[in-house]
């Protein structure tokens, strides 16, 4: 695991990739869920849809703000090009959150199967 650790030049690409997997995931599973089974449509936004699929998103959002966290806190401990990819790897993440959370917020109040 030494070889993986915040320094490494692969966090720069890993927090937009979860977020594109899970853009991926939350809109290809909401299209699949309303065309197998979709709710009533007097239920609005108070579906038991859109609350598995703003759970996801609370814990996509808050995973990624945990990798960026960590990514500040192993940057203060370095110099240099590993203090410069964990800096940049935690802004990306920081990022990705930010863009899970805005793609997220229409599951709160717009119904899943328009």
């Amino acid at each position: 695991m030494e070889r993986l650790n915040f320094t490494h030049p692969i966090h720069l690409v890993v927090g937009l990739t979860l977020w594109s997997v899970w853009f991926v995931a939350v809109y290809s599973g909401l299209s699949v869920a309303c065309a197998v089974n979709p709710p009533p449509p007097e239920a609005r936004s108070l579906t038991l849809l859109n609350a598995g699929l703003g759970g996801f998103t609370l814990l996509c959002a808050a995973g990624l703000v945990l990798l960026a966290w960590g990514c500040c806190r192993t940057a203060k401990q370095h110099q240099g090009r590993q203090r410069f990819h964990a800096v940049v790897s935690g802004w990306l993440y920081l990022f990705s959150a930010f863009g899970v959370a805005f793609a997220g917020l229409p599951i709160i109040g717009v119904p899943p199967c328009l």
